[in-house]
């Protein structure tokens, strides 16, 4: 038992702070929605705070980055930061035709908020599936013990 403990220990971890990271994201959107942000704005502020709140926690509790120089740990954040833009931008895309087109044509005005809210969530879900498959294959690599 220890020993499968042991082996997803990492993905386990992933999977607690990929949650801790959703409720970040989601509150923010949330709350930024609540108080009249268009959408696409409130989904990029989410995205940041959550960005920033998923690179220590990955870095730190997730990965165990070996990274310990100045220029290493900008390397990783910035391979970190490509991905994330590139899951971002699936989510923005997700949101901005799930909740701004679809939204108003299928649902009723009283649900849009829980419309939009169950968008960010399903849409989530998705994101924090690659991102976990590109922070295990490109960011937090061993390979990156090299000192420069």
């Amino acid at each position: 038992m220890k020993e499968r403990i042991e082996k997803y220990k990492s993905f386990l971890a992933y999977i607690f702070f990929g949650v801790c990271t959703t409720g970040v994201n989601i509150a923010v959107y949330g709350i930024c929605t609540r108080c009249g942000w268009t959408t696409g704005k409130a989904n990029v502020a989410a995205w940041i705070l959550a960005v920033l709140f998923a690179y220590i926690t990955n870095r730190q509790w997730v990965f165990h980055s070996e990274n310990h120089t100045g220029i290493l740990i900008f390397k990783e954040f910035l391979t970190f930061l490509a991905c994330r833009i590139g899951t971002g931008v699936i989510d923005q895309v997700i949101m901005i035709v799930g909740v701004d087109y679809i939204g108003p044509r299928y649902i009723q005005p009283e649900f849009l908020f829980l419309w939009g809210m169950a968008v960010k969530t399903g849409s989530n879900v998705l994101v924090i599936l690659l991102n976990y498959v590109f922070s295990k294959l490109l960011i937090f690599t061993k390979k990156d013990k090299e000192v420069n």
